[in-house]
């Protein structure tokens, strides 16, 4: 009980400064990445910095939250995505979610639905997570030889095609960690696009059964 409650009160107290971190460590990557052929050498070097401290970050966090949890390396698969992330920590920001629901609680407002939750956590993982793709395989593609992917807006537009599910086909990654998150964007894809559809279509379907039952018409 008292392992659960300092878990909880840590959880409370690093929202923020991780979320806070999380963005600092994409807008540094993404200074990195596009900036890497323009900006001096010592900018470069200073956004890595903040990426390895941002990512040291991380790992204090996980570390902190497997001691207090007491459930030694059950925590690895009971967590598995936040081990994931820590791994790939251009999917924290997706924690900027969880700072909206703390500030909901401490000004003591009411949880969103579950609908809503899931429809939000899917949209602004999309974005993140297409943003974070973008990078990546920009970086990873641009200059490789027979690359399709040229500038940051070809990768912008195969992420937007990839993540739709429509994939045109006119722009794609030819290198092996190019075609790596490719894997991983595809599978994300599918993910995201299934809960948004099945919350969305539950909300319906709840919104529907209550206008029913009060012998009102939906949307009257």
């Amino acid at each position: 009980m008292d392992d659960d409650s300092r878990m909880a009160r840590w959880e409370r107290w690093a929202d923020i400064p991780l979320a806070v971190a999380s963005l600092v460590y994409l807008g540094s990557y993404a200074v990195q990445v596009l900036g890497e052929d323009s900006l001096p050498r010592l900018v470069l070097d200073l956004c890595l910095l903040v990426m390895l401290t941002s990512w040291a970050l991380f790992v204090i966090d996980y570390a902190v939250r497997w001691r207090l949890s007491g459930e030694g390396a059950r925590f690895v698969h009971r967590h598995w995505l936040d081990s994931v992330v820590v791994v790939l920590p251009l999917l924290r920001p997706v924690r900027v979610v969880r700072v909206y629901q703390a500030v909901q609680r401490r000004r003591g407002q009411a949880k969103a639905s579950l609908q809503a939750l899931v429809m939000m956590y899917a949209s602004l993982s999309s974005l993140l997570l297409g943003f974070g793709a973008a990078l990546s395989v920009y970086r990873f593609e641009h200059r490789a030889p027979g690359a399709t992917i040229r500038t940051f807006g070809d990768s912008v537009w195969w992420v937007c095609s990839t993540l739709s599910t429509v994939g045109y086909g006119d722009v794609v990654p030819v290198t092996v960690p190019g075609r790596l998150v490719a894997i991983v964007l595809m599978g994300c894809g599918l993910a995201l696009l299934g809960a948004v559809t099945g919350s969305f279509s539950s909300y319906l379907m709840q919104r529907f059964a209550r206008e029913g039952d009060s012998g009102r018409p939906p949307g009257g």
